[in-house]
């Protein structure tokens, strides 16, 4: 599948919101995104439970993706839709298309979209004026 489909994800209640200038802010994306989600901190050293780390591992890959091909400010929000979270990763190039990265070779890069393919309910991008999403759904944990 060279493209993602182009679609909206559904309505959501917003929870939180980052906003990352720099991939220095992903240690601390990873860590406030865990308690979002979990409601407690992450210790130091400690493993995450299955659905927060698949969330926290997408988020970061997909915040990796866009502070490195898209215009600053990239915008992390996770939200919420009946039992599902939704996280949404925002960049400022709508030029730019996500696309899997079928023909790079192992350990090159571009895997993220891979993942969160596999780790996701769901997942899609849309365009809202300059500012290109690429979101993907995951079960609220029980």
């Amino acid at each position: 599948m060279p493209f993602l489909s182009a679609q909206s994800p559904p309505a959501m209640t917003p929870q939180h919101e980052w906003v990352l200038d720099s991939p220095v802010q992903l240690r601390s994306l990873r860590a406030s995104l865990h308690e979002a989600i979990t409601g407690q901190p992450l210790p130091a050293g400690a493993e995450l439970d299955e659905i927060p780390e698949k969330v926290v591992l997408v988020a970061t890959e997909l915040a990796t993706n866009a502070l490195r091909h898209g215009l600053p400010p990239t915008i992390v929000r996770l939200g919420r839709h009946d039992n599902v979270f939704v996280l949404d990763v925002a960049d400022h190039s709508p030029d730019v298309v996500p696309r899997y990265a079928d023909d790079r070779p192992p350990g090159a890069g571009g895997l993220g979209l891979h993942l969160a393919k596999q780790f996701a309910l769901d997942l899609g991008w849309y365009i809202e004026d300059d500012t290109k999403h690429v979101w993907a759904e995951f079960p609220v944990p029980s």
